[in-house]
């Protein structure tokens, strides 16, 4: 059975934002989430760990792209969140580094 028309998203450019953010955005929060991390704690769990608990947020954010609303402002938490979690990420390199 079909779905019903009137809850799908009729705009091309909203689905156009929703889809890529959901595969793209959704990828940088979570890698990046993953990665910032890494840089505090204990590296080869943190990325061992990464392999399976990336994935699953990684779903989790697609599901939230597509929930919401409007596709742009998903693009924009996403890259928000994205750029916080590479700023925690610098910031661990410079106090925590792995070897100079």
């Amino acid at each position: 059975m079909p779905a019903n028309p009137k809850y799908l998203t009729q705009s091309k450019t909203q689905r156009f934002a929703k889809i890529t953010a959901a595969i793209l955005g959704g990828y940088f929060v979570s890698v990046s989430f993953h990665l910032a991390l890494a840089s505090w704690f204990n590296r080869p769990n943190i990325i061992i760990t990464m392999t399976f608990s990336a994935f699953i947020l990684w779903v989790v954010l697609m599901i939230v792209a597509f929930l919401a609303k409007n596709g742009w402002k998903i693009w924009l938490l996403y890259l928000g969140l994205s750029l916080f979690f590479l700023g925690i990420l610098y910031l661990g390199q410079n106090y925590n580094p792995v070897a100079r």
